[in-house]
């Protein structure tokens, strides 16, 4: 079994414990942008102690950067908290698991910025796991049982389904910069080309939320170190899952990543079934089966 395919799965069970975690800071406590920051502002220390450990350890040197590097960086860190900040909004627009299920539209757009940006085209099967995957989205994305049912041409462009799809193309603008960043690191171990990357990007992030908080709400930024007994944990999973992503990133196609990533969704039903004590309709289950029968088409097509 190729490395890619155990660290995505990895990956996307601890992005699945980080949404949780902000989805209780978010209802509870913080507002969007709070839940958002304590992400990158508690997991910031951690890759910076990890980097510091691993290349101590390995005596490794540090690798030449290309140019492109910090464009990448830029645009995929910022991105990144902007997606993130709409997935946070929508947990108070639906349930966890339909959340998280609209967001994944990411695979679809990842597979098209990846194929304009970076060349990297995908199979046939990739396809067909894609579109599969897409129709469970759009199964998904009608209001909640109770509310007025849309019409086909308006379930795109509720509220609900507005943050989940923005979600997705902006995630699919930061996975297609971060592979890219990745790529312009000169170094043939797969864990040091990520964590550089990760820990550039994080350090980015941190800097871009603080400036924003303190022109718009500088009150919130107490209020997120004052949630540090949940926050931290929410750092934690975040460092672990976003070093996943990039891990696999170094090693493959970024929309074959998070196709595989959709995985995540088994264990956000589980969570949603098991924690919130979510119940889901008819029509919402189908759409994460047919998101899970698109997993197995792609694991097949590769």
């Amino acid at each position: 079994m190729s490395l890619w395919i155990p660290v995505t799965i990895f990956a996307a069970f601890m992005q699945n414990l980080r949404f949780m975690l902000q989805r209780h800071l978010k209802t509870t406590k913080l507002t969007t942008a709070g839940a958002t920051f304590s992400r990158f502002l508690f997991s910031l220390p951690l890759v910076v102690v990890l980097v510091a450990v691993y290349v101590g350890v390995t005596d490794a040197e540090m690798p030449a950067i290309g140019a492109a590097f910090w464009s990448y960086i830029l645009i995929g860190g910022v991105a990144q908290i902007v997606a993130t900040a709409c997935v946070v909004a929508l947990f108070a627009e639906r349930n966890f698991t339909v959340g998280i299920a609209l967001k994944k539209s990411e695979v679809i757009l990842t597979a098209i910025l990846g194929l304009i940006v970076l060349g990297e085209a995908i199979t046939w099967g990739g396809v067909v796991a894609i579109v599969i995957g897409f129709a469970g989205v759009i199964l998904l994305s009608d209001p909640p049982k109770g509310e007025v049912a849309l019409p086909w041409s308006k379930r795109l462009f509720n509220k609900a389904s507005g943050y989940g799809l923005s979600a997705g193309f902006i995630f699919g603008i930061s996975a297609v910069g971060y592979r890219g960043a990745t790529l312009e690191v000169a170094s043939d171990d797969p864990f040091l080309r990520a964590m550089l990357t990760l820990c550039v990007a994080i350090t980015w992030q941190v800097l871009v939320m603080t400036v924003w908080l303190i022109w718009r709400d500088r009150g919130e930024i107490l209020r997120v170190a004052a949630t540090w007994r949940v926050s931290v944990w929410t750092g934690l999973t975040s460092m672990l899952g976003s070093l996943g992503w990039f891990v696999a990133f170094t090693l493959q196609n970024a929309a074959y990543v998070k196709a595989l990533g959709q995985v995540e969704l088994i264990f956000t039903f589980m969570g949603s079934y098991f924690v919130f004590k979510e119940r889901s309709s008819m029509r919402e289950i189908l759409g994460v089966l047919l998101i899970v029968a698109s997993i197995l088409c792609l694991i097949l097509a590769l």
